[in-house]
């Protein structure tokens, strides 16, 4: 099994290193010079990052999903200049990335590690001289390897405490196609890596995740805050009755399957319950606004999640435009933007893939509003208002 998975990749150790361009930034030398050859180990640990995030906290999940599968949802259109074709390998490619995942679950879990992790990494299989297959390799798996002059010249991919080192030599002959894709969010202190939506809400988790753990505390202890016992008797408890008395109060009271079973106390004993209570501490309100940090920091208006509070939004569509506008259409553009430039060359001809917003449902009424203003419109042409409209004389722009 793991000689199987390891195989796409053997064939990257075997290949000459690449030779280094002339051209290269001033300041690129000093971001290497400490790291030149090794490994640059990612700020934090992207696995504890998506264990604590995206698998438990429903707020994350469900954010990180609904951007990933409306991604996924967006078809891409292939332009070379001014016409779009039907036609394409490039477009067979994105159909079917792979064996395993087809076009939309492969943009789904593209779009979902740069979301949870802060980066994305695809590699790129040839076979004679031409793109085959693509493949999604894991963030907390891959480490990035910088060359003398600051970029990237492999990338270290470790499973099973085996590393197999990736170098980003040229791909396809007659084309700068590296094998390797990296997808990197914004990040102003890493020069390297990405940086997590999720790491932004890091303390926001902790406090919703925290806040689940004391609700479940608190039903197994009979769903009410914990008290004292005070012994009213003369003297002290001897060690005999306390640790009695301990274990007859966890057999009988405690847990969810005892709640509300009455308390029979002895020998001067009285219960007396704390005062502290969640209404106190202002449980719900903090729970709730630590839900809608961990959606904004994502990129969902907190009304689709359903979180309550929010009124920034009149209603659930506009809430509903706003995550294809802000979150989801801008993520595609990037990711097919990156794709086109990367993949491209390989196939010999200047093309460029793009979203096509028409089919986007979500976006109907903006788009049939656009459509009707620049139909009203007397003073442009037919020609202009297709140009206005992301339509040239033959198709799409």
């Amino acid at each position: 099994m793991l000689d199987a998975l390891l195989a796409p990749f053997r064939a990257h150790l075997r290949a000459p290193p690449a030779r280094p361009e002339a051209k290269a930034s001033r300041t690129a030398a000093l971001v290497a010079v400490l790291s030149a050859g090794r490994p640059v180990w990612s700020p934090r640990d992207t696995a504890s990052l998506a264990c604590e995030g995206f698998a438990k906290n429903a707020i994350a999940y469900r954010a990180v999903r609904l951007i990933g599968e409306a991604a996924a949802s967006v078809p891409l259109v292939l332009m070379s200049g001014t016409e779009e074709l039907t036609e394409h390998p490039l477009l067979r490619l994105m159909a079917r990335p792979n064996p395993r995942l087809g076009g939309a679950a492969f943009m789904e879990a593209l779009c979902s590690h740069l979301l949870v992790a802060g980066n994305a990494y695809v590699e790129a299989v040839a076979l004679e001289g031409r793109v085959r297959e693509l493949h999604l390799l894991r963030p907390d798996r891959v480490r990035v390897v910088p060359g003398a002059d600051g970029w990237p010249e492999a990338f270290d991919y470790t499973l099973a405490g085996r590393t197999v080192r990736i170098a980003q030599e040229t791909l396809v002959a007659g084309a700068d196609v590296p094998p390797v894709l990296h997808l990197a969010v914004f990040n102003p202190v890493d020069d390297h890596y990405g940086f997590a939506p999720l790491e932004a809400a890091a303390q926001a988790l902790d406090l919703h995740n925290a806040s689940g753990a004391w609700n479940k505390a608190l039903i197994d202890n009979a769903a009410r805050p914990s008290g004292a016992l005070v012994y009213g008797g003369t003297g002290t408890l001897t060690e005999e009755q306390f640790e009695r008395l301990k274990g007859e109060l966890e057999a009988s009271f405690q847990g969810a399957a005892n709640a509300g079973r009455p308390l029979l106390l002895e020998g001067g004993l009285e219960w007396r319950a704390l005062s502290l209570s969640p209404k106190d501490m202002d449980f719900e309100a903090a729970r709730n606004g630590a839900a809608r940090e961990i959606a904004l920091a994502i990129g969902v208006p907190p009304l689709l999640l359903g979180i309550p509070g929010d009124n920034t939004y009149a209603n659930y569509a506009e809430a509903n435009r706003a995550l294809w506008r802000q979150s989801v259409v801008p993520l595609v553009r990037r990711v097919a933007d990156e794709v086109s430039a990367w993949l491209a060359p390989a196939f010999g001809a200047d093309l460029r893939l793009v979203p096509d917003l028409d089919q986007v449902e979500a976006l109907a009424a903006e788009r049939s509003e656009l459509w009707k203003r620049i139909g009203s419109a007397d003073f442009l042409t037919d020609a202009e208002k297709r140009a206005a409209v992301g339509y040239g004389e033959t198709g799409r722009q």
